[in-house]
């Protein structure tokens, strides 16, 4: 199943060690996957944004000289374009709820730890192509919707009352 599911899916992998970007590759590829680009770090990866649309970056955290999570920032910044938009997959060694949280305000969709299972992985590359979440923009971010379940909220206002911020779907369309 997973291989024709991933056969035309383009990914991008950033990580700044060579041995997982070739686990994660041979895991894309045994899923099926057929267009696979790497790069060792955010400044590479965001150079390589110039010439491959990837349709999911799975990404590290720890890297130099621009880390994954400076990446996410600078990806989700640009909302002009249209990699502003592209499912963003954290992979990292680092689980605590801060470290989540920060990850999420970043702009990141989903969260895998290491060492990581196929099964694991798959399963969030599943949730961003089958259950994306819509996008919003406030002053302070422009990303994936943060709340894992929608709210019930007045036309105009967000759950505390206040002015509810832009959202968007996965194609850059207002909703």
């Amino acid at each position: 199943m997973a291989e024709e599911y991933l056969r035309n899916i383009r990914f991008l992998i950033v990580d700044d060690t060579a041995f997982v970007r070739h686990t994660v590759r041979m895991v894309l590829k045994k899923m099926g996957s057929e267009h696979i680009e790497e790069a060792e770090d955010g400044g590479q990866a965001l150079r390589i944004l110039d010439s491959f649309m990837p349709d999911i970056i799975i990404l590290n955290w720890e890297m130099e000289p621009v880390n994954g999570i400076e990446f996410a920032r600078k990806v989700r910044g640009r909302a002009d374009t249209p990699y502003s938009f592209i499912p963003i997959i954290m992979l990292t060694g680092h689980a605590d709820p801060a470290r989540v949280a920060t990850a999420r305000d970043a702009g990141v969709n989903e969260f895998v730890v290491k060492p990581f299972s196929a099964k694991g992985l798959f399963s969030r590359i599943q949730a961003v192509i089958e259950r994306p979440r819509s996008f919003i923009k406030v002053e302070s971010y422009f990303g994936p919707c943060r709340r894992r379940k929608m709210v019930p909220m007045v036309e105009g206002q967000d759950r505390r009352g206040k002015q509810a911020a832009e959202t968007f779907d996965d194609s850059g369309a207002r909703v």
